[in-house]
């Protein structure tokens, strides 16, 4: 069966740069940074309650908090200035407190100084610098670059780095509402919110975002990556915004919220991770971190709040599903939920990303093996969870035609409602999550790697998981007859599950299933040195690394598959 994925570069639909939004607000960067620090301000004195103890509470933490990061966890990245500015923090509070003559209202201008001193330092430290003669080299580069790779892949011989025989678009596979996202892109403000279980995501979106022809989106990118050169020449061009995770507080957190919503609330296209992090189980994020959400639901009641029309300013929540056959990061990211689930001691982070050097011999081996990589960009929604057409319309689930616009009234005006929001927020995560879910394209190396693991644990069904996993590869082994057939057993309740509606199938499944477990063995954790299922000289399945292949199992919990055995 052919595959059904864009074959074509779409035309932009904003050919001048200076229509994009993003270049728009860079060109404002300035004035920008002023108006997310200001209204972050007003948002940590509106949980305080312009209380001036829980202002200082809050100040007090901020800096003890700030402290021992400095102390425990220090970045290359950090600014140099960091220990200097710190430390003029906790004088000017020393000072506050020892200053017995001060009045309160003097006290709490000068924790007012402070508190804009550091949403300001935070606005300034997240911002992205976005730069149009940037942006366009790096999309040349990702694009030839990796093109060539392909090319040089599949085409034998020196001529080779010059062929176009194979394009991008065969091995990055983008599927669904292409055109949908195009026409809404055009209309109001998108909002992408993809799946998240390698650092090459950011990277593969942007490069998506491109080929679909849309505007630069702007997006949070962990800080720790900006560690790597490479990458953080790439993240800046691509108009990233920095997360910096270690950062808990009160005032970072909603200077970083601030900065999502304010962004959005301009126009500016967004994408984030919902589940906040990469997945370290292997699984589809069933749990998202709702902060950035919540943002999307905000720009839309202020978008509301500055215009009657529906459509002034209307955020369009687009869900998007990665699918690979393999993760480059799987053996430390299962290591690391493993020990966290299994209360043992936490790993440190390793990451195999953590050279320009090592990401660009993964890049060649990627680019040099017969795998894929497809993209499901799923039906839009608006902040409510509810579908939209082409046109921006929302409908209810029976189909009814809705005004989004209604769920943001009280007496007849559009007013803010923390409570009404927060709840709004966390139906729009169930929503994306099943959406998620509908977009999954089930790959061969998911059905091989989820049907031999559920067999080894119906082999040994007195041992509880973390026993399971430290059991000796050496002593494991499916009989090639018996796990042909429990595959096939799968391979039908999929069907059922894609004629359903749930999940969708890659086209490469529709072969005869000696041939898909042939594929699913050879893509399956392909560059990990520890394979997680091999085919022995005797025919049958081993593996070399049961808690690897535990990862690429779970690719397909949540689809009740564990009842078939």
């Amino acid at each position: 069966m052919a595959e059904n994925y864009i074959k074509h570069k779409y035309d932009p639909i904003l050919p001048k740069k200076d229509e994009w939004p993003v270049v728009k607000l860079s060109k404002s960067r300035k004035d920008f940074i002023k108006r997310v620090a200001e209204a972050s301000k007003r948002s940590v004195l509106q949980i305080t309650g312009d209380n001036i103890d829980l202002l200082k509470e809050e100040l007090e933490t901020t800096l003890y908090r700030e402290k021992l990061r400095i102390k425990q966890n220090p970045w290359d990245v950090d600014p140099d200035d960091e220990k200097d500015f710190w430390r003029k923090v906790k004088s000017s509070l020393v000072q506050i407190s020892a200053d017995t003559n001060t009045t309160k209202t003097q006290k709490k201008k000068k924790y007012l100084e402070i508190l804009d001193d550091i949403t300001m330092r935070y606005s300034e430290e997240i911002a992205s610098n976005f730069i149009h003669s940037h942006y366009k080299v790096t999309r040349r580069i990702v694009t030839f670059g990796f093109a060539r790779l392909l090319n040089a892949a599949r085409v034998k011989g020196f001529r080779s780095i010059f062929s176009n025989q194979y394009t991008l678009q065969d091995k990055i596979q983008i599927v669904g509402e292409t055109d949908q996202i195009r026409e809404l892109a055009s209309k109001g403000t998108i909002v992408m919110v993809p799946t998240h279980f390698s650092n090459l995501d950011s990277i593969l979106i942007g490069w998506v975002i491109s080929v679909l022809g849309l505007p630069p989106f702007i997006y949070g990118a962990g800080l720790n990556l900006f560690n790597i050169g490479i990458f953080a020449y790439f993240m800046n061009a691509l108009g990233a915004y920095k997360v910096d995770r270690r950062k808990k507080n009160l005032l970072y957190l909603e200077t970083l919220k601030t900065y999502s919503s304010e962004a959005i609330q301009a126009g500016v296209h967004s994408l984030f991770f919902p589940g906040g992090t990469r997945s370290r189980s292997g699984m589809i994020e069933k749990k998202l971190k709702l902060g950035l959400l919540s943002t999307a639901v905000e720009a839309q009641r202020a978008n509301y709040q500055k215009t009657k029309n529906e459509m002034g300013g209307k955020v369009f929540i687009v869900p998007v599903t990665i699918n690979y056959h393999f993760v480059l990061e799987a053996p430390s990211l299962i290591q690391e939920y493993l020990s966290m689930t299994g209360q043992e001691r936490y790993y440190k982070e390793r990451d195999e990303f953590s050279t320009s050097y090592k990401i660009s011999k993964f890049l060649v081996k990627f680019f040099t093996k017969g795998s894929d990589i497809s993209v499901t960009i799923g039906k839009a929604m608006d902040v409510m969870g509810n579908y939209v057409d082409n046109a921006g319309n929302s409908f209810d689930r029976h189909g009814r035609k809705i005004n989004t616009r209604d769920y943001f009234i009280s007496n007849g005006i559009v007013t803010v409602d923390t409570q009404r929001e927060e709840e709004y927020t966390h139906h729009l995560g169930r929503r994306i999550v099943e959406e998620f879910h509908l977009n999954n394209r089930v790959f061969s190396s998911h059905l091989v790697a989820f049907t031999a693991f559920q067999m080894i644990k119906r082999g040994n069904k007195k041992l509880d998981l973390y026993n399971l996993l430290r059991l000796p590869e050496e002593d494991i082994f499916i009989v090639y007859v018996e796990f042909k057939e429990a595959c096939q057993r799968v391979l039908d309740k999929i069907f059922d599950l894609e004629a359903e509606g749930r999940l969708q199938v890659a086209p490469h499944l529709r072969q005869d299933i000696d041939s898909i477990i042939s594929h699913g063995l050879d893509n399956v954790g392909m560059y990990h040195a520890k394979r997680p299922l091999i085919k022995n000289k005797n025919g049958n399945i081993e593996t070399q690394d049961l808690s690897v292949l535990y990862f690429y199992h779970n690719r397909l919990i949540g689809y009740d598959l564990e009842k078939l055995f």
